[in-house]
């Protein structure tokens, strides 16, 4: 049993590689009349019928390749689909048939070794069909379902008909390239290989599965590298969502806080208006006060120097009516008397008019006492003007500064964005059926607000808000973008070429 089991899986070898060699020779594409692909069939079938135990039935005694092939449709879901078409092939009748079957069919699927594999790995259900030394239970079959990896580069397009797989009649001649004799001779040679082709062969197995594990660690490692990348980068976009909602809090704060300070300056300025008004308006009494007090004070000027010519003069005649007549007349001296009366009360009229115009002086001064306290209110209030509109110029700058961090920050999410969509699987094409309204002003689609997609974002928009063209990475001709994608690339740009 040991040296059959090494006779067949130096033939498995042998039929292998001759097969992949003349494939790849003569074209991957193979179909069932290719000579070598024959050879390897009758060398599988050999193979998997090495111990096959023989079970009674009611036709008598039964070996049958079919019980440990169907079994494969339990260990693996997908080989159902192979299972259930060779049960439903016209034509198939016979156990050996339907195994024949299977085996095209997972070969033209490549999934021939897989299924094998599952297969061999579990040694309490072949037991129930093999004995403990057959090739499937022992290491030479696994050495066996490994070459079979190497039958993937090749494309099988086979005929298959149940009256054929059931009568059809392998020969027992066919021979191997540069190979004479029978299949049956070369199986009855117990001394075709030594133990020493058995070890180098199982050295090969084994250096071939070290090869694997290390591609498998590898892969393994620059999978575990590629997510850890990932989480980085979902990390980076979450401190960068943080940060865009801290910044987008702080424009707001500053926003109202330049509004609130507008709002000031408006008040401020309304109140200057006034005060200008009052001003000019104080300022025009009091040079009209200022005028009317000159014109008066000349006028009790002119008033007291007639009084005291008056005054002189009547002096002057009493005088001489004292030296010229001490006798003078009753009546004249009651003109006289009459005269200064009516002297005194001009007199008296001008002297209340003067206290008038003093207190109207006076008054004025007061009004332009508060003028001067205005002024210096007014000039005040242009130095607090000057200091606001200084505070507000720096915040406009500080708010300039901050839209340009922002629009960077914008810059940097999208990137991220589109990083973490292309770890994801690249950029999402929305479907037609899944969108009702459009992404960027909502407006329900109908017949004549048409669906467009956007050829940078996939999402879907109406004509209005998609009515941009520019060119992209994967056209060079220009394409339909949609209102947001055509400002950040526009931006982009103009930061590049900043």
């Amino acid at each position: 049993m040991s040296m059959e089991r090494t006779n067949l899986l130096n033939m498995a070898k042998l039929s292998i590689k001759g097969l992949i060699e003349s494939a790849l020779s003569f074209g991957r594409t193979l179909d069932s009349d290719y000579p070598p692909l024959q050879q390897f069939f009758v060398v599988m079938e050999h193979c998997l019928k090495h111990g096959l135990k023989v079970k009674k039935s009611f036709l008598g005694y039964n070996k049958s390749l079919w019980g440990p092939l169907e079994m494969v449709e339990k260990l693996c879901p997908e080989a159902g689909e192979i299972a259930a078409s060779v049960r439903d092939l016209p034509g198939l009748k016979t156990p050996l048939g339907r195994a024949r079957a299977w085996l095209r069919l997972a070969l033209m699927q490549k999934r021939l070794a897989d299924y094998l594999r599952l297969l061999i790995t579990r040694k309490d259900l072949l037991s129930d069909f093999y004995d403990n030394s057959a090739v499937m239970v022992e290491e030479e079959g696994a050495v066996i379902v490994g070459l079979l990896v190497g039958l993937n580069v090749i494309d099988a397009n086979l005929c298959v008909k149940g009256e054929d797989l059931d009568t059809q009649i392998f020969s027992s001649m066919i021979c191997f390239p540069n190979r004479n004799g029978q299949i049956a001779a070369i199986l009855d040679q117990k001394n075709y290989v030594t133990q020493v082709d058995v070890d180098v062969e199982l050295d090969t197995y084994k250096q071939s599965r070290q090869g694997l594990d290390e591609m498998y660690n590898e892969a393994r490692r620059q999978l575990r590298e590629e997510c850890q990348l990932r989480q980085d980068v979902e990390n980076e976009l979450v401190v960068q969502v943080s940060m865009k909602q801290e910044m987008d809090l702080a424009m707001k704060l500053l926003e109202k806080d330049i509004h609130e300070k507008q709002d000031t300056l408006i008040g401020l300025r309304h109140q200057l208006d006034e005060v200008k008004a009052i001003n000019v308006e104080m300022y025009t009494k009091m040079q009209t006060s200022d005028d009317g007090m000159k014109q008066k004070n000349d006028m009790i000027t002119r008033l007291e120097e007639k009084t005291n010519q008056i005054t002189a003069t009547m002096k002057q005649l009493e005088q001489r009516l004292k030296d010229s007549n001490p006798g003078f007349c009753s009546c004249c001296r009651q003109q006289l008397e009459t005269d200064l009366k009516i002297e005194k009360e001009w007199r008296q009229t001008l002297q209340n008019d003067l206290e008038r115009e003093r207190d109207i002086v006076a008054q004025l001064s007061a009004e332009a006492q508060q003028i001067n306290g205005l002024k210096k209110e007014f000039h005040r209030l242009q130095d607090e003007n000057s200091q606001l509109k200084g505070i507000c110029e720096e915040q406009e700058q500080a708010l300039e500064e901050l839209g340009c961090k922002l629009s960077e920050s914008k810059l940097k999410i999208e990137d991220i964005k589109e990083a973490n969509k292309a770890l994801q699987g690249g950029q999402v094409w929305l479907k037609d059926k899944d969108a009702t309204h459009c992404k960027l002003c909502e407006k329900e689609f109908s017949i004549s607000r048409r669906k467009h997609h956007c050829r940078n974002c996939g999402e879907i928009f109406c004509n209005a808000c998609s009515d941009n063209e520019l060119p992209l990475p994967a056209s060079p001709k220009p394409v339909r973008v949609c209102d947001t994608c055509h400002a950040l690339l526009l931006q982009r740009c103009s930061s590049n070429a900043t």
